[in-house]
C-alpha cells in the first residue's frame, strides 16, 4: 500500500558530505592562520627593519641668531656682536645668520622610519653620514673641527668688515692641530705659525689655502714657519681631500689677528664657518652710522675671507626654509650654491646671489632703502 503522503527531502546532510564539510573548514582554519601568522611576521619585520640604524644623517633647519640683536649667555641677554675701541651706531630690522641641525651621529643614526619621513619633508634632506662624519674622523674630532671653524669665521669676519672700511690690521696663522696621517705629521705642529708658503706671505687662513690650492697636490711646498720664536722652513707635499679636488696638507689652523678694536661675538653654541658673511655685515653695520637694513628682515649664509669673498656652504636648503619660518623676506645665498638654490626656494622669499661682501652690501642696501632689486643678481637655471 502507498503513502498518501510521501516523505519530505531531509536537509540533514549524510555522513560524507559532514566529513567533507569538517576537512573544508580544517583548511580553511589552516589557511587563515597561516595568513596571519604571514602577516604578522611581515608587520614585526618591517618594524624591526623600519626601526633599524641607517647610513644616514637628516639636515633640518635650525635656530636662528639676529647679529644686530641679542643672546642669551648664561640666563642673561647680552649684544651677539659687540664693539669696544670705536664708535657704534644704533641699528635696526634683522640681520639673521641660519644653522642647520644634525639628527644623527655615527654613535646614534637615525631609523629606516626617520629616513622615510625626511624625504617627504621639503625642508629636510638625507645625506650619507660620510659627507658630515667622515669614517677616519671621531664625532670629537668633528666636534672640535667646527669649532675652530667658527673661531676662524669670527676672527675673518672682523678682518673682512675692517677692511671694507680701509681699517688696517695685521695677522698671523696658527696650526691648532695635525691630523695623523697627513702630509703634515712630522713636518708641523701645533702652535706652530705659518708665515709664508710657497715664498708668498700668508697673513690669514684664505691665503694659506690659496697658497696650497695654488701649488696642487704632489708637489713639495715649502712652508715658512715660527716656532718657539724660532723661524724655519720646512717641507710637505698637499694630498687631496676626501672630495677628490681639494688640496690639503691636513692641519687645522686658525688666524690670528692683531686688531685696532675689539670685537666680541657671543654664539658659543654654535660651530662651522657658514656665518661669516651675516657676522661681517652685522659689524659692518654697527661701525657705520646710519640703518644699514632700513629695519628690514634680511638673512643669509655663506663664509667670508679676509678679503671680503664669499664662500659656499652646506645645506643651503635648510636655511632657506628657516630664514622663512623667522619671518625674513630677504635671503644673500652664495654664489656657489646657486645649483642648490634653483628650484628650491619656499615660496615668500626673495633671493639674491652674493659672491663677495660688496655684492651683500648692496643688496641689504638697496633692501633697506626700499630701492628697485631687480638689477640684483640671483640665481638661474
Amino acid at each position: 500500500m502507498s503513502d498518501l503522503f510521501p516523505p519530505l527531502p531531509s536537509d540533514r546532510p549524510s555522513v560524507e558530505e559532514r566529513a567533507a564539510l569538517r576537512r573544508e573548514q580544517n583548511r580553511t582554519a589552516i589557511a587563515r592562520g597561516t595568513g596571519w601568522v604571514l602577516l604578522a611576521g611581515a608587520v614585526v619585520g618591517s618594524l624591526l627593519l623600519g626601526s633599524a640604524p641607517a647610513p644616514y644623517v637628516i639636515e633640518k633647519p635650525g635656530p636662528v641668531y639676529d647679529t644686530l640683536g641679542e643672546v642669551l649667555i648664561d640666563g642673561e641677554a647680552v649684544p651677539l656682536i659687540e664693539i669696544e675701541g670705536a664708535e657704534s651706531y644704533p641699528t635696526s630690522g634683522e640681520l639673521d645668520l641660519l644653522t642647520v641641525r644634525i639628527q644623527g651621529n655615527r654613535t646614534s643614526q637615525p631609523s629606516w622610519i626617520d629616513i622615510a619621513t625626511a624625504w617627504f619633508e621639503p625642508s629636510s634632506a638625507v645625506v650619507p653620514i660620510e659627507a658630515i662624519y667622515p669614517e677616519d674622523q671621531s664625532t670629537e674630532d668633528a666636534q672640535e673641527q667646527s669649532a675652530i671653524e667658527m673661531q676662524n669665521s669670527q676672527q675673518e669676519a672682523i678682518a673682512a668688515a675692517l677692511t671694507q672700511l680701509d681699517i688696517e690690521y695685521s695677522g698671523v696663522v696658527d696650526v691648532a692641530s695635525v691630523q695623523e696621517g697627513s702630509p703634515a705629521e712630522g713636518v708641523l705642529q701645533a702652535g706652530d705659525q705659518i708665515l709664508a708658503a710657497g715664498g708668498v706671505p700668508t697673513p690669514d687662513v684664505s691665503a694659506l689655502r690659496e697658497r696650497i690650492s695654488e701649488n696642487g697636490a704632489e708637489t713639495p711646498m715649502a712652508f715658512l714657519i715660527r716656532r718657539d720664536g724660532v723661524e724655519q722652513e720646512v717641507f710637505a707635499t698637499p694630498e687631496l681631500a676626501t672630495d677628490g679636488t681639494t688640496p690639503i696638507i691636513g692641519v687645522l689652523v686658525s688666524g690670528t689677528y692683531d686688531f685696532p678694536i675689539e670685537v666680541s661675538i657671543q654664539l658659543s653654541s654654535v660651530g662651522g664657518p657658514s656665518a661669516g658673511m651675516m657676522f661681517a655685515l652685522g659689524i659692518f653695520d654697527k661701525l657705520t652710522p646710519g640703518e644699514l637694513t632700513g629695519g628690514e628682515h634680511i638673512a643669509g649664509t655663506g663664509t667670508i675671507a679676509a678679503d671680503g669673498t664669499v664662500g659656499a656652504i652646506g645645506g643651503i636648503e635648510q636655511k632657506m626654509y628657516g630664514a622663512l619660518a623667522a619671518g625674513a623676506e630677504w635671503f644673500l645665498a652664495p654664489a656657489g650654491n646657486c645649483d642648490s638654490v634653483v628650484g628650491n626656494i619656499p615660496d615668500g622669499l626673495e633671493v639674491f646671489k652674493v659672491a663677495t661682501l660688496d655684492d651683500a652690501l648692496a643688496v641689504v642696501e638697496t633692501v633697506g632703502v626700499g630701492g628697485d632689486t631687480s638689477d640684483l643678481a640671483r640665481c638661474e637655471s
